[in-house]
């Protein structure tokens, strides 16, 4: 039985339905099982229908092109990211389309909103249009499971989800949470918050873990109500880290787990009054360009993302070359961007 959406062919499918065995399977000819695929040319609306779900039934997936740009199959990318409008996200678009150009590959780019529903209608597509492979930022499991189904070469890059059974590229999260949090405690913090926006993808359980590591070397306990997640919202994680600053005895540090986060402490703490770093230290994963731009500067975690997608490319390139090659996880490694938004904790609290 298939774990996968309905109209998956599943585990033991060696190839993709054809049209073929669409027309035969509904009663019809090819030409009307073409048109009530497509909607180009009439077909009675219950052939159409049957024809459709039949078409979900086999995981038939109909070619977006015609066959000139089959042949150039090949030669095209899909990339799906989470948010463009995120810095992250956008140089780690721009490394992806620069090493795919040296590599003589064209770049099909989609964002999908951090939308599992968008995430699987763009990987319907790039399969339609038979791309050579797919380079993703998922938000769950079920993507690289359909590529993969699909005999689509995928590889993860900055979160994983199908760790052992298709490549990822990923930054080493644990072992700079760790040692960011680890400056904050030789510095004499005790009460460090840390504002995630998850804790169940790679990224936000391996920042965590980071954190608690830290601590634990430190022989500090963890205050875990002072573990807070906020989504990926500036405005409403700034009503969250509001509320962590208005407590009784408020954090004396924030360690943000990335940019957008960093932003909603930045407002809320200005808000409430905290001076950074008098008042509140702060450190942040993703170094974007306003951390160096205010007064004090924000310490950060800096990822290269335009690495991070050449290093993606990379690996898709070589398992096109290479199918049956070991799955590969590529692990790279943080800076940490030093800065003076960090100072050892105020004598008194609120």
């Amino acid at each position: 039985m298939s774990s996968g959406r309905a109209g998956e062919p599943g585990p033991e499918s060696d190839r993709r339905a054809t049209i073929k065995e669409v027309a035969e399977a509904a009663g019809v000819s090819r030409s009307t099982a073409s048109r009530a695929l497509t909607g180009h040319g009439y077909a009675a609306p219950q052939v159409r229908d049957r024809v459709r779900a039949i078409a979900r039934e086999l995981g038939y997936v109909p070619d977006a092109t015609a066959r000139h740009l089959r042949r150039q199959a090949s030669q095209s990318l899909g990339v799906l990211v989470s948010d463009l409008s995120n810095p992250f996200y956008a140089g780690l678009a721009a490394g992806i389309s620069q090493q795919a150009r040296r590599r003589e590959y064209t770049m099909m780019l989609a964002d999908d909103g951090g939308s599992p529903d968008v995430e699987a209608e763009v990987a319907e597509a790039f399969v339609a249009l038979r791309v050579a492979g797919v380079i993703v930022t998922p938000v769950s499991a079920q993507v690289s499971e359909y590529l993969t189904r699909h005999r689509i070469p995928v590889v993860e890059v900055d979160r994983q989800f199908s760790a052992g059974a298709c490549d990822a590229v990923l930054v080493d999260n644990a072992s700079a949470a760790r040692t960011l949090t680890g400056q904050l405690l030789q510095l004499g913090h005790r009460r460090i918050a840390l504002v995630t926006d998850e804790r169940h993808w790679t990224t936000g359980r391996d920042r965590l873990a980071g954190y608690r590591d830290a601590f634990a070397v430190a022989g500090v306990p963890v205050d875990d109500s002072l573990v807070v997640t906020a989504g990926w919202d500036v405005d409403a994680a700034r009503v969250e880290v509001a509320r962590l600053l208005d407590r009784p005895e408020p954090p004396t540090a924030v360690f943000a787990a990335n940019n957008v986060l960093a932003e909603a402490v930045w407002r809320a703490a200005d808000e409430r009054g905290f001076t950074i770093p008098d008042r509140l230290s702060l450190v942040t994963f993703d170094d974007v360009s306003w951390m160096s731009m205010v007064r004090p500067g924000v310490t950060a975690v800096s990822q290269d993302a335009v690495a991070l997608g050449e290093a993606s490319v990379s690996q898709l390139c070589e398992r096109i070359q290479s199918p049956t090659a070991p799955v590969r996880t590529v692990l790279l490694s943080a800076t940490i961007v030093p800065r003076t938004s960090t100072a050892p904790p105020p004598s008194t609290s609120r």
